[in-house]
């Protein structure tokens, strides 16, 4: 999601860089990316200039919620290439089952072992400290795995969990989303009334529970449709029940950024210099970033042409399966065409893998939310519109 927060503010920076330096004072800044994982140093330079050459950006998303006592796996990983003539940005997601060997890390006493990638970051994060201090050493331990395995050395980092993520898109006053298969929520229910309320979900018998007396879970119909925050952010976190699970989830995360991109710096958006900073202010207190000392303005700056439209959607594996099972466990493996695309990233050199491999962009239809398809859907259903999914009784 930092490639969210830094488009937003790069459009704004071109509307007044005082407000933009104002809103992202307040952002939490710490070391999320050391060791090897982290790209050689730039020199130092006078704030407001330009980054020189090709950057790859670290973002994560995790669910950590008051109360909770499930860990702190990391739900999402991407990766945010963008080229040295910094016109275009590519969004690459990392399949969370992949299966890796994961580094020991002394601060928490993990002796190392292989597992899903996703641990790496729960086996940073265990033991004493701040939140802060556990979220950092999570991020660390998961950016040094993915270095381990592909190379990548990072020039940035974000890290975002729910809550904030939610506030963000609540802020901008939701997304425009396609919803490219009907997909049944384990997250959300309506009531009797037809008042959203959170369930919970049990993975071992793969059953909802919590759900109110005459109410429905949630079910997300195919059409394009405007989406509140809760919503949006549900249907792109469904990976049961859907053909492709985990693949499909992905996809529809990597729709969800590119609808906020799109939103967060369109022309309704920008010309509300009130709008632009709540938005920006509800980033800053939503992430985590490192951004190894480069001041966030020069950021700002560097990618203030990268518009959504630019914002180049890769899949590994082309979106499909490949399945190791051990002991009863699935586990993901990434081909070789998929490790070459993440070592093009590596090398600056992803925009010559993508125009020799067009099969890993991921298709467009499921995200051109047009206005004809928007019209079609809330005909068909009025509620849609505005809420995604139909509640009990209508």
């Amino acid at each position: 999601m930092g490639c969210v927060l830094l488009a937003m503010s790069g459009a704004a920076y071109a509307v007044t860089r005082t407000a933009v330096e104002k809103a992202t004072s307040n952002i939490t800044q710490t070391t999320l990316i050391d060791d090897d994982a982290r790209a050689p140093r730039r020199p130092a330079q006078p704030s407001g200039k330009k980054i020189e050459g090709a950057l790859n950006l670290l973002l994560v998303g995790i669910d950590v919620r008051p109360g909770w006592d499930a860990g702190a796996r990391s739900d999402t990983i991407m990766i945010v290439h963008i080229p040295a003539t910094h016109d275009q940005a590519y969004l690459i997601s990392i399949p969370r089952d992949w299966r890796v060997p994961i580094p020991a890390n002394p601060a928490t006493d993990y002796r190392g072992g292989t597992d899903k990638i996703n641990a790496a970051f729960e086996f940073g994060y265990r033991g004493e400290g701040t939140e802060l201090e556990k979220r950092a050493r999570g991020f660390k331990l998961l950016a040094k795995t993915l270095h381990a395995q592909t190379g990548l050395t990072f020039n940035g980092a974000a890290l975002i969990d729910f809550q904030g993520f939610q506030s963000v898109i609540r802020e901008l006053g939701g997304v425009d989303m396609c919803v490219d298969q009907r997909a049944s929520s384990i997250h959300l229910a309506y009531d009797r009334k037809g008042k959203i309320v959170p369930i919970k979900f049990d993975e071992a018998s793969h059953r909802v529970f919590d759900l109110p007396p005459g109410g429905k879970v949630v079910v997300h119909e195919v059409g394009c449709r405007a989406m509140s925050a809760e919503l949006a952010l549900d249907y792109a976190r469904i990976r049961y029940g859907l053909p492709k699970t985990d693949y499909d989830r992905q996809r529809h995360q990597q729709q969800l950024i590119k609808a906020i991109v799109k939103k967060a710096t369109s022309a309704g958006v920008l010309t509300d210099l009130g709008r632009v900073n709540r938005v920006v202010t509800a980033a800053g207190k939503a992430f985590i970033l490192d951004t190894q000392g480069v001041p966030i303005i020069d950021f700002l700056f560097t990618l203030k042409g990268v518009a959504a439209n630019d914002l180049v959607v890769l899949k590994t594996n082309q979106g499909n399966f490949a399945e190791v099972k051990l002991n009863g466990i699935s586990y993901q493996r990434l081909t070789e065409e998929s490790l070459d695309m993440l070592r093009a990233a590596r090398d600056g050199d992803l925009a010559r893998f993508v125009a020799d491999h067009p099969e890993m962009v991921a298709s467009k239809t499921a995200d051109s939310a047009d206005s004809a398809d928007q019209d079609r859907a809330a005909s068909a259903d009025p509620s849609a519109s505005v809420s995604g999914s139909r509640p009990p009784g209508r």
